[in-house]
């Protein structure tokens, strides 16, 4: 009797040190849903490339020991596409889904996903989303199994025009933009944001064009220049932003430009050496950091003769292998609640998956086009330079209280702008069960009602 108890307790702990590290070793499948045709298909394969070049990287070393595994699904940009892509993925047994181009195919997948997850218990998705920045997302959209690694539409836009503030130059303002979620947001915040910042500056126009389907962008800079605008504000990417930069170039527009995604794939060739000095970006990463970032970029570069600039995509591999190490598996329920408020160290310093809505607290940059020639930024990598931006005195005085600038911590020159809570914040999945959205059965309730929020956007001087 007391040998059977010894064998049962020995066997019992075998089993707990087995659980303990259950998931070293594991694969785990990434699916990535992401458009590798069309006009917008060059982006999602330098993307795609991206999660392939770090799954390597990140599969030699990681906390949780884990091997890491992309598996591509061209989604067209169509949200009916990414849906049938979704349900794929999960039929071959994909338990990580990542996406990031449009806005309009995220909110499609989240939907997706809550619905997947409230009826099959057991079988639970999480969704990465490394691109998509519509605000909603992480408001009154919110969703448990959604953790957004990009600076949404309203944090890059407050840092956007703090900066713009300032810039005596900037009199009237044009707001071009894809008609999709995205840029109607992008004209929103731009619209709010100058209104409080700068109430002198004169929106002399205002466009929506289709999404990745115009090739010809001339009668639009005719309209932009028949305005009068000094500057161009919008959040257009890959095709509809390159094009419209060489577009802009061709028909002799002098504006400056302000933008999400300049370094993105076909615009800093279509920029040429007419962007120096009037195109601005603001980002989470730029192309003159140190390491990793520099090593990664370099290698990327001499692989694939093309630029690694979605550099959320390492952000994304780190938290994973600290959330699996924690959790002790890779089992999503487990994963999610680890990652839900996980502090961890990225390629841009330590950063914080905020726990209320999911949404990646990180610093933001400001950097504008240079030509190599002068020796700012660095050639062949877009020409681009980390631009100085402003300091905490800038950004006190003019600031309302609802967006209280304070130092970040450990760092000099540097303000946080934060605003109140977000709208909304999620409890944990209940026990036993997996959904998300409020009232569902079985779902975690979405709590705490409140005014709008601005999240966290970090500016630091260089």
């Amino acid at each position: 009797m007391n040998l059977a108890y010894r064998a049962l307790a020995g066997a019992a702990l075998l089993t707990c040190a087995f659980a303990v590290h259950a998931q070293k070793g594991e694969t785990v499948k990434i699916a990535w849903i992401d458009p590798q045709t069309g006009l917008m298909g060059p982006v999602g394969n330098n993307q795609l490339r991206s999660w392939q070049f770090f799954a390597e990287k990140f599969s030699a070393k990681n906390p949780a020991g884990v091997k890491f595994e992309v598996v591509g699904f061209d989604n067209k940009l169509s949200p009916a596409e990414s849906l049938t892509a979704l349900q794929a993925a999960i039929d071959q047994g994909v338990r990580y889904i990542a996406q990031g181009n449009g806005s309009s195919v995220a909110g499609a997948l989240i939907d997706a996903v809550n619905r997947h997850n409230t009826r099959n218990p057991g079988k639970e998705v999480i969704f990465l989303n490394y691109a998509a920045v519509d605000p909603d997302f992480t408001n009154s959209k919110c969703s448990y199994w959604h953790f957004r690694f990009d600076a949404d539409t309203s944090m890059k836009m407050e840092a956007l025009t703090t900066y713009m503030k300032d810039k005596t130059d900037v009199k009237k303002v044009y707001l071009f933009n894809q008609n999709y979620s995205h840029g109607h947001q992008v004209a929103k915040f731009a619209k709010e944001n100058l209104k409080r910042k700068r109430p002198d500056i004169e929106i002399v126009g205002e466009e929506l064009h289709p999404l990745a389907q115009v090739r010809d962008f001339a009668p639009y800079i005719a309209k932009i220049r028949a305005s009068g605008a000094d500057t161009v504000i919008t959040g257009n990417w890959g095709s509809d932003l390159a094009l419209l930069v060489k577009a802009a170039n061709e028909g002799g527009y002098t504006g400056k430009f302000y933008t999400y995604y300049t370094g993105v794939t076909g615009t800093p060739t279509a920029l040429g050496t007419g962007g120096e000095g009037r195109v601005f970006q603001v980002a989470y990463n730029h192309y003159n950091m140190g390491e990793p970032m520099k090593g990664w970029m370099a290698e990327f570069k001499q692989r694939f003769n093309d630029d690694m600039y979605t550099a959320a995509i390492p952000n994304v591999y780190a938290a994973l292998g600290d959330a699996m190490a924690k959790a002790k598996s890779t089992d999503p329920v487990k994963v999610a609640a680890t990652l839900s408020g996980l502090k961890f160290t990225g390629f841009n310093g330590e950063i914080e998956m905020r726990k209320l809505d999911h949404q990646l607290q990180q610093p933001l940059y400001g950097k504008h086009r240079h030509d190599p020639g002068t020796g700012e930024g660095i050639p062949g990598l877009c020409g681009q330079h980390a631009h100085q931006l402003p300091d905490e005195a800038s950004l006190n005085g003019p600031t309302p209280a609802a967006l209280r600038a304070t130092p970040s911590r450990g760092q000099r020159g540097a303000a946080r702008i934060t605003g109140s809570p977000p709208p909304r914040r999620f409890a944990s999945p209940p026990k036993g069960g997996s959904a998300v959205r409020p009232g569902g059965a079985g779902s975690a309730a979405l709590l705490d009602g409140g005014t709008s929020s601005r999240p966290v956007a970090v500016w630091r001087k260089f």
